[in-house]
């Protein structure tokens, strides 16, 4: 499978100085692991898409890939929460961020920025620029 795709220059005849910085084509390197790299069948490819933010990202891949959006993305809070996890003290020591529902992952996916979980940067809004590491993480599970 060739991943690597190249966005449309949305540029006018105008010339470059015309384009704006959001019609930015970004390309990231993608690792993918557990059930996503099953899907995909790789577990590393390079993506070009046009945009400069990790929801510019995902909506791209998405739109290519429609069957990640439901491995990965939880629509609810039930489905983004395992009923094992400890519940959450009133009061959260230090900064907790948690991304809003719909762009939550579901209960044990995740996804990172150069190793760091998107919820630890901007969420979505994590800008990304040519060369990132994005990976898609759902880990196999397996119980007794």
């Amino acid at each position: 499978m060739t991943a690597t795709r190249e966005a449309t220059d949305p540029r006018t005849e105008d010339g470059p100085e015309s384009a704006s910085s959001t019609d930015a084509t970004t390309t990231v390197t993608v690792k993918c692991t557990g059930h996503v790299r099953t899907e995909l069948g790789e577990d590393e490819f390079e993506y070009a898409f046009a945009g400069e933010t990790l929801r510019a990202f995902l909506d791209d891949l998405f739109e290519e890939y429609p069957e990640l959006q439901e491995m990965l993305i939880a629509e609810t809070e039930a489905d983004a929460t395992h009923s094992g996890w400890a519940p959450t003290p009133e009061e959260l020591p230090g900064t907790w961020t948690k991304n809003p529902v719909g762009e939550q992952t579901i209960a044990y996916a995740r996804i990172l920025v150069n190793g760091r979980f998107n919820e630890n940067e901007r969420g979505f809004d994590t800008e990304l620029t040519d060369g990132d590491r994005v990976a898609l993480v759902y880990p196999f599970m397996f119980c007794c």
